[in-house]
């Protein structure tokens, strides 16, 4: 499931010209990703609630928006690097069921 969505969100970058070259490194890529987590933020301490959304120009943008760009820009990248993320994301669930309470002793 998200392997497909991974690769039509690939093919749509691709189009609109996001990977032409030079290719970004993966350590940008992190960074575009980081970006999209300080826009959600921003969002937040400009007063929009979590759930709140609105349009400028007939874009959305608020904080549902950022969160969705987060995880565009996550499964642009598996899908450029060849990341079954449906396999992933079932391996890292299945062991997370097995953790201890709070595991590692962590507050928030």
């Amino acid at each position: 499931m998200l392997n497909e969505l991974s690769e039509q969100i690939h093919e749509t970058a691709v189009e609109k010209g996001w990977w032409n070259e030079p290719i970004r490194s993966f350590p940008e890529q992190l960074v575009l990703i980081h970006s999209e987590v300080s826009e959600a933020l921003e969002q937040f301490r400009e007063g929009h609630e979590p759930s709140a959304y609105y349009f400028v120009d007939g874009k959305p943008e608020g904080i549902p928006t950022e969160l969705a760009d987060i995880i565009i820009r996550v499964l642009d990248t598996c899908a450029y690097y060849g990341i079954d993320i449906d396999s992933f994301m079932a391996l890292k669930l299945k062991y997370n069921e097995g953790r201890s309470y709070r595991h590692g002793g962590k507050r928030l």
